[in-house]
């Protein structure tokens, strides 16, 4: 009777990581659009257009959105792992928060741009997709920086 009470937890266990996978996951975009957040996408925008004068690669850290679910999911599979023991189920937390602060890390770009009234600003994005000499378009949500792109030609 032992085993089976074993089994079923290890068998719970794995469930709860299946829901938690499928709940993280069900939430992927859809196209491959520009992402808005879910409070803001129907203001109004404003945005400036300039030249990129330089671009300086940087780390962009995470949010707290890899921590936490990288916490979540390794106490899950330390607990499993542990058949219920805390020591394992802290371990396995402590192990996913460092690996979720890890992959939620990006690479991004600093980039110094020459806006087209004469103003010069500093805009940090994802990726490294702007060189020097690019024209840019910073889509503003109020103070914040929605999104850049390529200025249209």
């Amino acid at each position: 009777m032992y085993n089976d009470a074993k089994g079923n937890h290890m068998k719970n266990g794995i469930f709860l990581f299946s829901l938690i996978v499928a709940f993280v996951f069900s939430g992927c975009a859809t196209n491959n659009g520009p992402e808005y957040d879910g409070s803001s996408y129907s203001q109004i925008k404003h945005y400036d257009i300039g030249v990129v004068t330089s671009a300086k690669a940087v780390v962009i850290t995470d949010d707290g959105t890899g921590k936490f679910f990288g916490a979540l999911i390794g106490a899950v599979l330390g607990n499993a792992a542990g058949n219920g023991n805390g020591i394992a189920a802290l371990g396995g937390g402590l192990a996913g928060y460092y690996a979720g602060s890890q992959a939620g890390k990006a690479n991004g770009d600093e980039l110094t741009v020459k806006l087209d009234n004469g103003k010069r600003i500093v805009v940090v994005v994802k990726g490294n997709k702007f060189k020097v000499g690019d024209k840019i378009k910073i889509i503003k949500d109020g103070n914040k920086v929605a999104r850049v792109d390529y200025a249209e030609k």
